[in-house]
């Protein structure tokens, strides 16, 4: 198939797409060949389709152009295929409040449109997210443990936010591919350390792990990173843990690109900078996931995966 045909699958069946609507596709300089893919798929459904290409923003989180910020709170279905992140700005809050789907792709390839997460059984991605996410909003901690470490995450009051690649009602968003249920811890409350072996935003693909240390919601220490991630020490904000993510695709696999990564069957990420997307109240000038590959991970002390498989039953 090519991407245009593989575009148009996506719209129908991710954002139900209908004749008459209003379809903005949000892309940057890097992913124009698939920003023009959407665009024209878009156009073969019927809608009113919309392109626009900005300059590539420089970390995730990074807020887009006014204009473009401005175009979204006026869409019925927003895609954003671009290198960083617009899943945790303000504009991608806005457009919601004002009804839209939105569909989030940051780091996607073409590769990754034909195989991978894109190819997963949805219904069961989205059965899975829905109970880890009820698990989340009930618990009041999460533990992580893996190879000695452990991180300690106070979750009360906060709801646990599904990603399951499925918005057709409006109102809804996620990535796409997707598959992870996730939570913004509380801004003070994470204490302990881990080992993230997998991948990092900001550095790709692990080849060695990197050891954060967090006191009292803030990163305090980073060891194996080389100097990569030195953004998130240039100010307490930048460094708040703001997520504790849980990957729910079985097709996912880790490539070194975060938006499949995170949603790897399994995994545990945690998420440094902004978390106001999604029911917190951290506005950082970023956010850096990490993912850690088999690890334990306990919700009010009870075990919900053990070296990277699920323990309950749907």
């Amino acid at each position: 198939m090519t991407l245009r045909e593989i575009s148009r699958s996506l719209l129908q069946s991710s954002l139900a797409v209908r004749r008459g609507e209003t379809v903005l596709i949000v892309t940057d300089n890097s992913r124009l060949s698939i920003g023009q893919a959407l665009y024209e798929a878009a156009g073969d459904l019927g809608a009113e389709a919309l392109l626009m290409a900005m300059a590539e923003r420089t970390v995730s989180g990074e807020e887009p152009p006014k204009a473009v910020a401005e175009a979204m709170k006026a869409a019925d279905v927003i895609v954003c295929p671009t290198a960083k992140s617009l899943t945790h700005t303000n504009a991608r809050i806005e457009a919601v409040k004002a009804g839209a789907r939105m569909a989030t792709m940051p780091g996607i390839t073409e590769a990754m449109f034909t195989k991978g997460a894109i190819t997963a059984d949805y219904d069961r991605v989205e059965a899975l997210t829905a109970a880890m996410t009820q698990r989340l909003t009930e618990a009041s901690w999460a533990r992580v443990v893996k190879d000695g470490h452990e991180l300690i995450l106070d979750l009360r009051g906060r709801n646990g936010v599904p990603s399951p690649g499925v918005y057709r009602t409006p109102g809804t968003s996620g990535n796409l591919p997707s598959g992870e249920a996730y939570i913004a811890p509380l801004e003070t409350g994470s204490r302990g350390s881990m080992v993230i072996d997998g991948s990092m935003v900001g550095v790709g693909k692990l080849a060695r792990p990197i050891t954060v240390t967090v006191e009292a919601g803030r990163l305090t220490k980073i060891e194996g990173d080389d100097g990569a991630l030195g953004i998130l020490l240039a100010n307490e904000r930048n460094g708040t843990l703001g997520e504790l993510g849980i990957g729910t695709n079985e097709k996912a696999v880790l490539c070194g690109i975060i938006l499949e990564d995170e949603k790897v069957y399994g995994t545990v990420h945690i998420a440094f900078g902004t978390n106001t997307a999604f029911g917190g109240v951290n506005k950082a000038d970023c956010h850096m996931d990490g993912v850690i590959l088999r690890p334990d991970l306990y919700l009010d002390d009870e075990p919900v995966i053990r070296r990277g498989e699920f323990l309950l039953e749907l």
